[in-house]
C-alpha cells in the first residue's frame, strides 16, 4: 500500500516537473511567446491582442520582434491596417497552436484543479447548418469553461481568417463562376477546400410572393423583384459573393450584412436572393420557402482549412457534427 502511495506521489512529481520544464522553454522557445503570437494572429492587430493579454502594445511588439529574430523568419507582415501572417508564418503557427494544445491538456489532466479554458473559432459564411453544427459542438463538448466563436462573414475575410489561423475551418461554397478564381486564392494561401454536400441552385422567396405557387421559376421572372444579397465590402467581387449567378444584371438590388435583415426584406418587399435551398422552418415558420430554379447550375458547399494545421479536438467534432447535416440534408 504504502509503495503504491510513493509511486503515485513520484509519477505525479515527475508530471508536475516536466510541465515546468515544458513551459519554461520549447524549442528555445517559451510558451509565452507562443501564446502571444497566436493572440495576435487571432486578432489581427497588435493593439487588439495587447488588451487581451492585458500588457502594453509596445511590450507586444518587442516581444514579437524578439522571436521573429529568435526563429529567423518574418512571423507578420505589418500594414497601416493592422498585420497579416506571411506565408512562412502560417507554418510557425501551425505548429505553435499544437504545442499549446499539447500543453494545455497536460495542465488540465495532471497539474490545474479547473479545466482549461478551451478556444475554437469558425468562420462561415450565412449558411445555418453552419449554426446547427455549432450548437452540437457545444452540447458534445460539454465542457463548463470555454470560449468559442462562429463569425458570419464576407467571402475574403473567411478565406484570410483560415489563412491567419483566426479560424481553425471555414465554409464557402464553390460553382462554376467562382470555382477556379476561389481554388486559385486558397492554393496561394495554402487552405485546401473539402466538399460538404451539393445542391441544386433555390430562390428563397415569401410564401406571400407572386412567384410562390410555381414549381420553378425561371431566372426572366426575376427581373422586376428586388435581388437580395450579402455585402462584401471592398472585395465585392462577383466571384466572392455567396449568391450563386452573381454575374446577371439586376435593375433592384438591396445588398445587406445579416440573415434577419434579408428574411425582412423577403417577406416586407417581395425581395428574392439565391442559395442552396437549405433553410430550416423553424426560423420562421413557412413565412420563406425555396423554389427550384430553372438554372443549369450546381452548388458545392465545402470546408476549408489550413493545409499545415492539424484539426484539434473540437475542430474533429465540429467536422463530424457537419457530416452529420449533410447528410440530413
Amino acid at each position: 500500500m504504502l509503495k503504491g502511495v510513493v509511486i503515485e506521489r513520484f509519477s505525479f512529481s515527475f508530471i508536475e516537473q516536466f510541465i515546468i520544464s515544458f513551459e519554461r522553454v520549447v524549442f528555445g522557445l517559451t510558451l509565452q511567446q507562443l501564446k502571444y503570437v497566436l493572440e495576435v494572429a487571432s486578432k489581427g492587430s497588435m493593439n487588439e491582442a495587447a488588451k487581451s493579454l492585458f500588457i502594453s502594445q509596445p511590450r507586444l511588439s518587442n516581444a514579437i520582434k524578439e522571436l521573429e529574430k529568435e526563429v529567423k523568419i518574418t512571423l507578420f507582415i505589418r500594414t497601416n491596417r493592422g498585420v497579416t501572417i506571411s506565408n512562412e508564418g502560417s507554418e510557425f503557427l501551425g505548429y505553435a497552436r499544437q504545442v499549446l494544445q499539447q500543453f494545455n491538456m497536460l495542465e488540465e489532466k495532471y497539474i490545474s484543479e479547473k479545466p482549461a479554458k478551451q478556444h475554437f473559432s469558425i468562420s462561415t459564411q450565412h449558411y445555418t447548418f453552419a449554426a446547427n453544427a455549432f450548437v452540437e459542438l457545444v452540447k458534445e463538448f460539454g465542457a463548463e469553461n470555454y470560449e468559442f466563436t462562429l463569425r458570419e462573414s464576407k467571402t475574403y475575410e473567411i478565406i484570410e481568417d483560415v489563412k491567419n489561423l483566426r479560424s481553425e475551418l471555414g465554409i464557402i461554397y464553390l460553382s462554376s463562376d467562382n470555382e477556379s478564381i476561389l481554388l486559385k486564392l486558397l492554393k496561394e494561401r495554402n487552405i485546401i477546400f473539402s466538399e460538404l454536400f451539393t445542391a441544386q441552385p433555390h430562390v428563397f422567396i415569401s410564401k406571400r410572393h407572386p412567384l410562390s405557387d410555381k414549381e420553378y421559376i425561371n431566372l426572366d421572372e426575376l427581373d422586376d423583384y428586388p435581388c437580395l444579397s450579402f455585402e462584401q465590402g471592398e472585395y465585392n467581387s462577383f466571384y466572392l459573393s455567396e449568391e450563386i449567378l452573381s454575374t446577371r444584371s439586376v435593375k433592384k438590388s438591396i445588398k445587406v450584412s445579416d440573415r434577419a435583415t434579408i428574411v425582412n426584406f423577403m417577406i416586407g418587399l417581395d425581395g428574392y436572393t439565391i442559395s442552396s435551398g437549405v433553410f430550416p422552418k423553424y426560423l420562421h415558420g413557412d413565412d420563406i420557402i425555396a423554389v427550384p430554379l430553372n438554372a443549369d447550375e450546381v452548388i458545392r458547399v465545402g470546408i476549408i482549412k489550413h493545409s499545415d494545421v492539424i484539426l484539434t479536438k473540437l475542430g474533429e467534432i465540429y467536422m463530424d457534427a457537419l457530416k452529420r447535416v449533410a447528410q440530413e440534408l
